[in-house]
C-alpha cells in the first residue's frame, strides 16, 4: 500500500518510512506536513491528551432540510499554539453495510465523496477545535451512523452521532397482490413512490405511534417484519403482546413480500384537483398535466397526510394505478375512526375518480 493512500485511510507508518518519505499528495490534500509531523513538528508529545466529543448523540431532521453534525476536539492541558489536524467523517447506513467516507480535511483543503460531493458537505470551523459537519438538502437514504475522527499524530480519537429523519411509513401492496415482491422489486416500487425502503427504527417508530399492519414487508436490512398493535389470530395469535414481528432476514432473490416505505417532507404541494365530473387514469394523468402539475405518488399522499394535514374524503387516482384518499379528521363515512390514508386498491384503469396531482415547490408561490 502507498504511503499516500495509507495516511487516507488513516494508518500509521512505520518511523523509517516517517522519516525518509517524499512529500505527498492525492484528492488535493498535500501531506508532506501531516508525514514529518504537525504544526509543532512533532510526531507524538506526552502529556498531552487529545478529546472528542459531540454534543448530542442523536438528531432528528427532514428531507430537503439543512443539519449540522456536531463535533468538536479539544487538548488537555490546553495549548498555547494550534496545531494541524486531519479530521475524516464517515458514515454508516441505518440499513446496514460498509463505513464509508464522507469528507476528510486537513485545513485549508477537504474533500467529500460519493452521495455527499458537489458542495453538499462542509466543516463549520465556527471556532477552534470546531469540528462539525453541515451537509445539506437531505436525502431520505443520509439516515445512519456518523463517526468524526481527529487525528493529531499518532492520537487517533473519535465520537459519532446518529441521524433520523421524520416522516412517514407506509406499507406498500404490489398491484398483483399479496407478497410479490423480492428484495429488490420492493426496493424499485418505493423509490418509484417518491420514498424509500423503510428501516427498523423507522417502523418501530410508526408501530409506536399506532402502526397496525399484518402482512409482513421487506425493510432496508433485508429482514421481513411486520407491526401489531392489537393482537389477533391471523397476527401471530392473541398470546403475544403487541410489538414488531419478524420473519428475519430472507433471501433477496428467490423471497417476495410487501414492502415498509418510507417518506419525509414534500419538495412541493399534493393538492385534490378540482374537476366537474370523475376521470379514468389516463384522463386524471392528462388533467394534473393541464395543471401544471403531475399525477401524485403514494409517497408524496402519504407525506402529505403527515406533514402538511391534507383531509379529503373522496378517493382519488395516483400514480401507480390505485386510488387513495387521505383523511386526518375521521369522520361519519370517511372511513375506519382512526386518521390515515385509505385505499381502495387498484381498480380497473376505465373506472371513474377523482384525481391527486402533486406540483413542486418551484412552479408554485
Amino acid at each position: 500500500m502507498s504511503i499516500t493512500l495509507l495516511l487516507l485511510l488513516g494508518g500509521q507508518l512505520p518511523l523509517s518510512a516517517r522519516v525518509l518519505a517524499a512529500p505527498a499528495t492525492t484528492n488535493n490534500f498535500s501531506y508532506h506536513r501531516f508525514i514529518s509531523g504537525n504544526g509543532n513538528k512533532q510526531i507524538h508529545f506526552s502529556g498531552v491528551r487529545l478529546h472528542v466529543d459531540s454534543a448530542q448523540s442523536t438528531l432528528f431532521a427532514v428531507r430537503g432540510g439543512n443539519i449540522t453534525l456536531p463535533c468538536r476536539f479539544w487538548y488537555e492541558p490546553e495549548l498555547s499554539s494550534p496545531r494541524e489536524v486531519r479530521i475524516k467523517w464517515s458514515w454508516l447506513p441505518s440499513a446496514g453495510g460498509r463505513e464509508t467516507d464522507v469528507l476528510v480535511a486537513i485545513f485549508p483543503h477537504s474533500q467529500s465523496f460519493g452521495q455527499y460531493r458537489l458542495g453538499r458537505v462542509q466543516l463549520r470551523r465556527d471556532f477552534p477545535g470546531d469540528a462539525s459537519l453541515l451537509v445539506t438538502d437531505l436525502h431520505l437514504n443520509d439516515t445512519g451512523h456518523y463517526r468524526c475522527e481527529v487525528v493529531d499524530g499518532l492520537e487517533d480519537k473519535s465520537t459519532s452521532v446518529d441521524l433520523e429523519l421524520q416522516g412517514v411509513v407506509f406499507p406498500y401492496q404490489h398491484p398483483r397482490g399479496r407478497y410479490n415482491m423480492s428484495f429488490h422489486g420492493a426496493q424499485q416500487v418505493c423509490e418509484e413512490q417518491d420514498s424509500s425502503l423503510a428501516t427498523f427504527t423507522q417502523l418501530f417508530q410508526s408501530f409506536k405511534e399506532g402502526l397496525n399492519w399484518c402482512n409482513a414487508g421487506w425493510l432496508a436490512d433485508g429482514t421481513v417484519q411486520y407491526p401489531i398493535t392489537r393482537p389477533r389470530v391471523p397476527c401471530g395469535g392473541h398470546g403475544l403482546a403487541p410489538g414488531v414481528r419478524s420473519y428475519g432476514r430472507r433471501d433477496r432473490h428467490l423471497h417476495h413480500y410487501d414492502v415498509f416505505c418510507f417518506s419525509s417532507s414534500l419538495q412541493g404541494r399534493v393538492y385534490v384537483l378540482q374537476s366537474s365530473q370523475k376521470m379514468n387514469l389516463t384522463e386524471a394523468e392528462l388533467a394534473c398535466e393541464e395543471d401544471g402539475a403531475q399525477i401524485a405518488k403514494v409517497g408524496q399522499l402519504y407525506a402529505a397526510w403527515k406533514f402538511t394535514g391534507l383531509d379529503h374524503c373522496d378517493a382519488g387516482w395516483l400514480a401507480d394505478g390505485s386510488v387513495r384518499y387521505a383523511i386526518t379528521r375521521p369522520r361519519k363515512n370517511c372511513g375506519p375512526p382512526e386518521p390515515g390514508v385509505r385505499t381502495f386498491g387498484f381498480p380497473p384503469p376505465h373506472h371513474k375518480h377523482g384525481a391527486f396531482c402533486y406540483k413542486p415547490q418551484n412552479q408554485y408561490i
